[in-house]
Parts: C-alpha cells; structure tokens; sequence
C-alpha cells in the first residue's frame, strides 16, 4: 500500500486575473505548478481539471485554495469575475477527501513567516518585533488585506475585506478626485483607486481635472507609459497611487499595532518596485502627525517572491 504522502495535494491561489496551481509533496516541495488565465475558462472546476489532465492525470485526496473573494458558506461567488461554486460539488467533483477554502490573503498572509530574504524587498527604515502582528496589504485586480497575530497554536491569520474601506484623502488633490469618482461610483472604497481598475480611475479623474479626454488605457499601459515618462498624467497617476497607498497602509498598521512589519502582497508592486521605492509610500505611511514616530519604526516590505501564496496553502494542509 502506498503511503498517504504519495500522493500529492492540490494547492490553487485564484485571483481575479491568474490562477495559480500546484501539486505538493511532503515537505511542501512543489512537483509541478502552472499558471492560467481566468478570463480563458469558464468557471473554476474547469481550470482545475484543465491542470490537473496537463500534470499527468493526477488524483489528489486533499486541496486547499485561495480564492479572491469573502469565504462564508457553501456558495462561493467570486466579487471581481463571474464565477461561482458550491464548496460541496466541487468537493465531490474533485473527488476530494479534503478541501480547505479561504481567502487569498489570509493564504499569503500564511505565507509571510515562511519568505527568506531573496522574497522581499524592504522600504524605508524600521526594524520587526519577532511575534508581533503582521499587516498584510496588496493591490492588483481588488485590493486585499490581512494579518498575523500570534497565539498558543503558532501563527493565526485573519481573513479581511478592508480594500472596501472608505477612501480617506489627506488634501485637495486627492479630495478633487475623490469627488469626480463619487459621482461616478457613490461610495469611493480604497479598491477603487489602489487596483488596477483603480489605477485606471486615478488616470481618469485626473485628466478629467485638466480638462482633458482621458486615453483608454490599460492599467499596464499606465504604468509603462509613467516608468518611461513619455506620459506626464501617467507618471502623476502612478506617484498619487503609491501615495495613496502608503496612507492606507499606515493606517493598517496603526489598527493593528503592527510592530512585526507591513507587507505589500498582490500582482502590481513588485512591477515598478524601483519606482515605488523612491516615491512618496514611505512618507505616507509614516505622515501620521503624533504618531509619525510609532510609524517610522514599522519596517514595510514589498513580496517579491513568485506564487508567495502557495507556501501558505501548503502549511494549511499541515505539510
């Protein structure tokens, strides 16, 4: 009879862009992984048998995923993709023995006692306090939130949908655009300018408070056209989203007490880090009038690493 660990265990990390999948071994070594485009399947059960098939026909008993969406109930639906599932047919579908769901950043927010070094990049000043909480902030299709708190079992991560948290701009500029994008919106959350969407709504209000007819560009483009500097709008939106960015996570850290660090997760730091690094973040985050001080000794780090997530998954199977 073979051993259980045989058998490998299927871990999936589901944004609203990229699924991410992976089989695992003992030891978390991971034995194949690939990453799929959403937009090309047409549900979740599809992506999942599409890797599986191309991984050799694998049958694995036990999966945990991370998917981007709140995780309360059997009935899953998916806020930034038209995708929905039943935990307990996928589970059947699969032919599963185990299935864990949760939240994406509660499973990266897992993840972030197991990066090394190479897997971060530090911003700013500030040094962590070993078993103190972990903030977790990271913008791409939405913009998610999580933490680490530590108890008597070891780490505990807390599952958050603080990217629907109110906007809160600092002055004019900001209030300016917040404005434009109330009329547009109702109610103005953070998701809606740190995100790519949001980038693309940044760029927009902008233009519109010069009088101008914004251009249909991706938020790729946006940020291509800003590093270049061959777009002055584009290099204006990319600096008001670090900015932006930089407040929203102080004030995570400041509900947090976060002395162990603040983390920048999601797909669209880690593409213009350099940039990032010298822009206003680290002085945002910081800007906190009587509690600048506290701030500035809060270390933030940006995750380099590819498919931080999966780790995390990995560890939720008890590998």
């Amino acid at each position: 009879m073979k051993e259980r660990f045989d058998v490998p265990d299927l871990i999936a990390d589901i944004g609203g862009t990229h699924a991410r999948l992976a089989l695992v071994d003992r030891g978390c070594q991971m034995r194949v992984s690939q990453t799929f485009v959403c937009a090309d399947f047409n549900g979740l059960s599809d992506v999942i048998h599409e890797f599986l098939k191309t991984a050799g026909n694998i049958h694995p008993k036990r999966a945990a995923m991370a998917v981007a969406t709140p995780v309360s109930g059997d009935q899953i639906n998916f806020v930034n993709r038209e995708w929905s599932f039943s935990r307990k047919a996928l589970q059947k579908d699969l032919g599963l023995e185990k299935l864990i769901i949760m939240n994406d950043f509660k499973a990266l927010a897992l993840s972030l006692p197991l990066l090394e070094e190479k897997d971060r990049r530090k911003i700013g000043g500030g040094s962590a306090v070993s078993n103190e909480p972990i903030a977790l902030i990271g913008p791409g299709t939405g913009l998610g939130m999580s933490s680490l708190v530590r108890s008597q079992e070891g780490w505990m991560a807390l599952e958050s949908e603080g990217g629907h948290a109110t906007f809160a701009p600092v002055d004019e500029r900001e209030r300016s655009v917040c404005r434009i994008l109330e009329k547009e919106f109702g109610h103005v959350s953070l998701e809606r300018l740190l995100s790519g969407p949001g980038l693309v709504n940044i760029y927009a209000a902008i233009s519109t408070l010069e009088n101008l007819v914004p251009c249909p560009l991706a938020p790729s483009d946006i940020t291509r056209q800003a590093l270049k500097g061959t777009c002055r709008h584009c290099l204006d939106t990319l600096h008001f989203f670090c900015g932006a960015l930089g407040a929203a996570a102080g004030n995570l850290a400041l509900i947090l007490d976060a002395k162990g660090g603040v983390y920048i997760g999601g797909g669209m730091v880690p593409r213009f880090v350099d940039f990032f690094e010298q822009s206003e973040f680290r002085h945002r985050f910081e800007n906190k009038g009587r509690f600048s001080n506290y701030l500035s000794a809060i270390p933030t780090y940006v995750i380099t690493a590819a498919n931080p997530a999966l780790p995390g998954l990995a560890s939720a199977l008890g590998r």
